[in-house]
């Protein structure tokens, strides 16, 4: 378990912290993550890896000459911010244009997707590469839905020694992609991992038993089996790899492949060795020849007790790139040639960018939209103690089929929230201003998808009531309406997709229809929160079809979904300062 921490939603921000005071020689902080200690060289491809942290090596650790040119670092488990994607491509950018690479996670995919689109207004080029390379997650035929885990180090280095020998932006991205093809990856663990704070492991394994086809987000396992012998256990990653060839690979016999084995924390490297000497031997018997392989920690889940294997099909454009030199904290390969040596004073190196400045002015609002103000930050404070009363059981509900990070998201988002409503009610700000400056920091400093999802609820809700009008229950039912199409659109959920829209639809709807009766505000809101709770409620009977938990939607079943409870936890808390204000 995760024993040294401050506390928990410090813990990404911290580690990072220490990182980089570690690693100067290779790296340098801006807002958002890391970059290389020296500037891309001019014109280019920047490559920009990213993902949540818990997962060391990986992102950060793999920023370096020969490797990613940035890293974008969300928190424990969850996607970094489109603000900070954002920001790390614009300091990594050198002119050549940027690659966003990175797993296939809902949270990932909505942030990453959200900077390439920033990027590309601003006039940088920019593309993605998802990584899917777990074949455990979604079958063949929907190989677009698999997760990304250990096979993002073959197309991470693909693209980046690509980008390193100089070729353009679409040869990376041509090249990125073909590697993803032709990567394979399959996992077994031993037991789960423990987030900080957090008193129990995200998921257990019986004792003498072990999970099969498992996340790095401490998914459990799709299945169980007996404890194997290490050559067991490889014999089980091995011939599961080599029964899933890659489109246009007919026989394994001939070919040539990067091989990563894959410690996901708590498996010592002895351990690692010893499995790997029969994942060679087998290897060898299927004619496959074991090119530069990987032993070790590279792609973790914390002090998860598990293991992985991933094949990477080489051809004769992809050989070179996997083999080619790199220099980075954490993965080092070949020699690269001499290079300046840039202190952080250096006017070669300059300072980080700084984060994005606050604001000190807003537009002017009418007295009754300040006065209404007020309230609106009463009911973010509202949540605040809502969500650190509740943070605890949501990461419960979270980890039987996800990841376990929905508490301190949740912490994390309506916290940065209320300070950023705060300081615009100091500056003067109407309801509608306050409620979108708290919308795009609860999305920056939560990241995930939760984050970005209650980022658009804010908004929208901000947007109906304006700055100009006392804001009326009509107002509000408009805002929550639009927060609701403006979720499903961006999240691409569906009522019964077991997620937050199973809530936020029926709230929409049962605030439209009170309002429509002529019922006030507060007790409008009392009956939407009361259909929110009980949806709530009803999302334990529904199977989830997108997101970490899909893969696992058995083991969710009797359990509600946490953002949909967590959803109706604020609806009501919300109802408590309405009706406090309407006494």
């Amino acid at each position: 378990m995760t024993r040294l921490f401050n506390t928990p939603a410090a813990f990404a921000d911290e580690a990072l912290e220490g990182f980089v005071a570690a690693h100067r020689r290779w790296v340098r902080r801006v807002p958002g993550g890391v970059v290389r200690a020296t500037p891309t060289a001019p014109g280019q491809v920047a490559v920009v890896i990213g993902g949540g942290s818990g997962h060391y090596p990986a992102f950060s650790g793999l920023v370096g000459r020969g490797l990613a040119h940035g890293a974008a670092v969300g928190n424990v488990f969850a996607s970094p911010s489109a603000q900070q994607v954002h920001q790390v491509a614009k300091a990594a950018h050198g002119g050549g244009g940027v690659l966003l690479t990175f797993g296939n996670y809902a949270g990932d995919v909505l942030h990453f997707g959200q900077a390439e689109e920033r990027l590309n207004a601003e006039g940088i080029d920019c593309r993605t590469v998802v990584v899917t390379d777990d074949i455990s997650s979604a079958p063949a035929e929907e190989s677009a839905k698999r997760r990304g885990v250990a096979g993002d180090l073959a197309v991470f280095k693909t693209a980046a020694a690509a980008a390193e020998a100089g070729l353009p932006l679409d040869e990376v991205v041509r090249l990125a992609r073909l590697a993803n093809a032709r990567t394979r990856s399959f996992g077994i663990a031993f037991s789960g991992c423990t987030l900080p704070g957090a008193d129990a492991p995200l998921f257990t394994v019986p004792e003498s038993r072990m999970a099969v086809g498992l996340g790095i987000h401490g998914e459990p396992g799709l299945s169980e089996a007996a404890v194997p012998t290490a050559d067991e256990a490889a014999e089980l990653l091995v011939s599961t790899l080599l029964g899933e060839l890659p489109e246009g690979v007919e026989t394994p016999r001939g070919l040539r492949a990067g091989v990563i084995l894959n410690g996901l924390g708590a498996v010592k490297y002895e351990e690692l060795f010893v499995v790997y000497r029969t994942v060679a031997r087998l290897l060898d018997e299927a004619g496959v020849v074991a090119v530069d392989p990987e032993v070790g920690e590279l792609v973790t889940s914390f002090d998860m007790a598990g293991v992985s294997l991933t094949l990477f099909w080489l051809t004769e454009e992809l050989e070179p790139l996997w083999t080619a030199p790199a220099d980075a904290p954490a993965y080092r390969k070949g020699a690269l040639g001499p290079t300046a040596d840039v202190s952080p004073e250096s006017p070669e190196n300059p300072e980080s960018p700084e984060e994005q400045p606050e604001q000190t002015t807003v537009p002017q609002a009418s007295e009754e939209s300040r006065a209404a103000a007020r309230t609106v930050l009463d009911a973010l404070a509202a949540v605040v103690r809502t969500v650190d009363e509740h943070a605890d059981e949501l990461g419960r509900i979270d980890a039987v089929a996800g990841d376990g990070d929905h508490g301190i998201g949740m912490r994390r988002g309506s916290e940065a929230a209320y300070e950023a409503g705060r300081r615009a009610l100091g500056l003067g700000a109407g309801a509608g201003t306050l409620l979108c400056h708290a919308a795009d920091a609860w999305a920056d400093r939560a990241g995930g998808t939760s984050g970005a999802l209650w980022g658009v609820i804010l908004r929208q809700v901000g947007t109906a009531l304006g700055d100009a009008d006392r804001p009326d229950a009509a107002a509000v039912a408009t805002g929550v309406a639009a927060a609701a199409d403006g979720v499903m659109r961006l999240g691409k959920a569906e009522v019964g997709d077991k997620t937050m829209v199973d809530v936020l639809v029926p709230l929409a709807g049962a605030l439209g229809e009170a309002v429509a009766e002529g019922q006030p505000l507060a007790a409008a809101w009392d009956a939407a929160a009361t259909a929110a709770e009980a949806a709530a409620k009803a999302t334990a009977e529904l199977l989830p079809r997108l997101g970490r938990a899909r893969p696992h939607a058995e083991k969710s079943l009797g359990t509600p979904d946490a953002g949909a409870v967590s959803l109706a936890l604020i609806a009501r808390a919300v109802h408590g300062v309405l009706a406090a204000k309407n006494d």
